[in-house]
């Protein structure tokens, strides 16, 4: 909604419980799901990030102590107007530059598909990421991105999720037939270099889903929060392990040469991880509509009163997903994405805005679990927007986007004396030789 001076009474702590809910029953009807449908949405908005977890539970009950049913109304009540335009300026950007990222890597995952296809010229236009990004805009995320419940995107997370877990086997299976064979960087195993807060800002992009949390609550059956506490715990808890598992995985095979998307370490000529990155693509495609309904819901609370007519819909919708495709056309660069994104955006929404919130919302003592952990939450999202922002103008991720890592060329050579950027080239019998990727 926009902004309002006067807004709902704010409830008593005591009243948080399973009987409350946030969203008044005539307003689900015809658009509730049930909370297995509510889990694959999280979990597709998170892949696409225990502080995580417990902000997002901290959040709605922020929601019920105002009882309003939105991030924005909720900031909106806690801080009043200036407030609720900063949150509306960072709950905007960070959807709308991770549709850009998810455009990225849509062109550069499925041209390399394509390029495999027998008697494909590598250099047709038609398989070019440019040429892909604007197709698959068209063909696939401005319409299901012109749905009006995002309850009906519940049966397409499931299938991203299912995706999901196809391409984490197929990482699994090449950190063992491939780690073997590409050389480690020196100081592959240290932990926690000095840029390492560069991560927590990736990390944090990872694993937002603030900004659509209550467009998923709202969606429920009944929603409580207790229902969302334990949708959230199992969402997290899944989204945890398969990021673990992605980034180890990647990590074990590529060491210091990985690059921030992954698929770009493995070579073209890899049948099985061409079938993985088909698999992501597709996974992409279908995670973008979500990140849509919350650029789109931003702007109708701002502009429109919170309420959009069919024209409107379509023509905002149309104009926002054209405005993230040129800008994708125009950016091939992933890393530095996410990294900006993470520190300027998630960090924000993530950290800071819930737990000031809730502290200024809440009457509980001060030595009460969730203030306590409101209180941790708020300095350290602080340190990691602006030391993350600083580290990551300053010490920006190498991008090798469309070129073949040193791996993959048939010559098949390997690296000795391997120290940062320098090394030394030896040739030698074939270390690569490529049946691996068959």
């Amino acid at each position: 909604m926009g902004y309002q001076a006067q807004g709902p009474v704010i409830l008593p702590q005591s009243n948080l419980d399973d009987r409350e809910t946030l969203v008044s029953e005539h307003k689900h009807k015809g658009k509730t799901c049930r909370q297995s449908t509510a889990v694959f949405n999280v979990v597709n908005s998170i892949i696409g990030s225990g502080i995580i977890d417990f902000s997002l539970v901290l959040l709605i009950k922020g929601g019920a102590l105002s009882g309003t049913d939105t991030y924005q109304s909720l900031v909106n009540k806690t801080f009043g107007f200036p407030g609720y335009l900063l949150l509306s300026v960072l709950q905007f950007l960070y959807p709308f530059i991770a549709m850009i990222s998810y455009n990225i890597i849509t062109g550069d995952t499925l041209s390399k598909v394509f390029q495999r296809i027998p008697g494909v010229d590598p250099a047709n236009l038609f398989i070019g990421r440019h040429f892909i990004i604007v197709l698959s805009t068209a063909a696939f995320t401005l319409p299901l991105s012109l749905y009006r419940d995002i309850a009906k995107l519940g049966k397409i997370s499931l299938l991203s999720t299912v995706l999901t877990t196809l391409i984490l086997g197929i990482v699994m299976a090449r950190v063992v037939s491939l780690s073997p064979y590409i050389p480690k960087t020196e100081d592959a195993w240290v932990f926690a270099k000095p840029n390492a807060i560069q991560a927590v800002g990736v990390m944090s992009f990872a694993f937002i889903c603030h900004h659509n949390c209550f467009l998923v609550y709202g969606s429920l059956e009944d929603p409580t929060v207790a229902k969302w506490s334990r949708i959230i715990h199992i969402s997290t808890l899944a989204s945890v392990l398969i990021s673990i598992l992605f980034s180890t995985c990647g990590y074990l095979t590529f060491t210091g040469y990985t690059q921030g998307d992954l698929f770009e370490n493995y070579c073209r000529n890899d049948d099985l991880v061409t079938f993985g990155r088909f698999c992501y693509g597709v996974t992409v495609i279908l995670t973008y509509p979500i990140e849509c309904f919350v650029t789109r819901e931003v702007v109708a609370n701002v502009f429109f009163g919170g309420n959009l007519s069919l024209v409107f819909h379509i023509i905002v919708t149309v104009v926002i997903i054209t405005i993230a495709m040129l800008v994708s056309l125009l950016i091939d660069c992933l890393g530095i994405v996410l990294e900006l994104n993470g520190v300027l955006c998630a960090a924000p929404l993530i950290f800071i805005i819930p737990s000031a919130c809730y502290l200024k919302l809440s009457e509980e003592p001060r030595t009460h679990s969730d203030k306590i952990m409101a209180c941790v939450m708020l300095p350290v999202g602080a340190v990691v927007m602006v030391v993350g922002f600083v580290m990551a103008i300053t010490n920006p991720q190498d991008c090798t986007h469309g070129q073949e890592m040193f791996y993959c060329f048939p010559d098949n050579f390997s690296l000795t004396n391997i120290s940062g950027s320098h090394f030394q080239l030896t040739t030698q019998p074939s270390i690569l030789n490529i049946s691996i990727f068959q």
